[in-house]
């Protein structure tokens, strides 16, 4: 019983100094690579089951998964680079701190993508999955695609406040 105790002590030591250390968002990242795995395993295995699986899919899912650890790092370092000119440029202040946006925003979206694909490899799998499930996933990419928007329309769209 003390080894089991010192244990979930370990994890739950670890779990605080990571949180710690890299915040909430931290963990979005831990979550959205966690789901890209899950996406693979599931997507090769509903390729399996179909009787599709082919090295060439396989590879072509991991470039698309690099891909997008790609833009997340981007993403991150546009984030900086944001941040160090806000503070470094004289004269130019927000009315709030900016520390983070865009890097959170890209990963919630992969995040989102990534769900997406799982619930659809699930269905392939022939597993039961809810009608709200689906409809949920997409509803909260839409809420993120919106908040992108915001900030940057496509060509031809006015900006919204």
């Amino acid at each position: 019983m003390d080894k089991v105790n010192a244990f979930k002590a370990t994890i739950s030591a670890l779990c605080a100094a990571l949180t710690a250390l890299w915040g909430w968002f931290g963990w979005v990242v831990v979550a959205w690579v966690c789901f890209m795995g899950i996406d693979y395993a599931t997507g090769s295995a509903a390729a399996l089951r179909a009787g599709k699986w082919s090295s060439k899919a396989a590879r072509d899912g991991i470039w698309h998964k690099v891909g997008s650890v790609v833009a997340v790092i981007v993403a991150a370092v546009l984030d900086m680079v944001i941040g160090h000119l806000l503070t470094s440029l004289p004269g130019v202040e927000l009315p709030f701190t900016y520390s983070v946006f865009f890097c959170p925003l890209v990963v919630i979206w992969y995040f989102l993508t990534e769900t997406g694909s799982i619930v659809e490899n699930i269905g392939a799998l022939g597993a039961p999955i809810p009608p709200w499930m689906a409809k949920t996933v997409d509803t909260l990419q839409d809420a993120v695609d919106e908040a992108g928007e915001k900030i940057a329309p496509e060509d031809g769209e006015k900006k919204t406040e």
